[in-house]
């Protein structure tokens, strides 16, 4: 997973975060995009989509993790 890719997925992780705990999403909605963000600040965090794999997908540059 590439660098912007990381950056992306944090960033709209904490948008969801703020969104949701701030309560303008709520109700079911707002579970599965705050399941979302989690999975994303976790693959994130790991650098690694599973994603990605079964597609054959790859946001790295050559040669880099």
């Amino acid at each position: 997973m590439g660098r912007t890719d990381r950056i992306l997925r944090i960033g709209i992780a904490a948008i969801i975060a703020i969104l949701y705990f701030s309560e303008i999403i709520t109700g079911m909605v707002g579970i599965v995009l705050l399941v979302a963000a989690g999975i994303f600040l976790l693959t994130s965090i790991v650098r690694f989509c599973p994603l990605y794999a079964i597609f054959g997908l790859s946001t790295c540059q050559t040669g880099k993790r």
